[in-house]
């Protein structure tokens, strides 16, 4: 949703992809932090207490978003 977002912002579609090789990696390397931490939260934690790994999980991707928008600088939105 974040990078649809950022692309209907800044006019990115056919012949305009100016910043869709930066969006993709930033959203691939996202989903994959996600992946792992995910991952990892289940694996360790999920099967003995799954509100731990509830929790856990909200706070890792409240920290990835973050990291996300810090990434780009914007937070208030994109601005191209």
């Amino acid at each position: 949703m974040l990078p649809a977002a950022a692309w209907r912002a800044c006019g990115v579609g056919v012949n305009g992809a100016a910043n869709s090789f930066a969006l993709t990696f930033c959203g691939g390397l996202l989903a994959f932090v996600a992946t792992v931490w995910w991952g990892a939260l289940i694996r360790y934690t999920g099967r003995q207490n799954p509100a731990v790994a509830l929790l856990g999980g909200t706070a890792g991707a409240a920290l990835m978003v973050w990291i996300f928008v810090a990434v780009l600088r914007v937070p208030d939105g994109y601005h191209c």
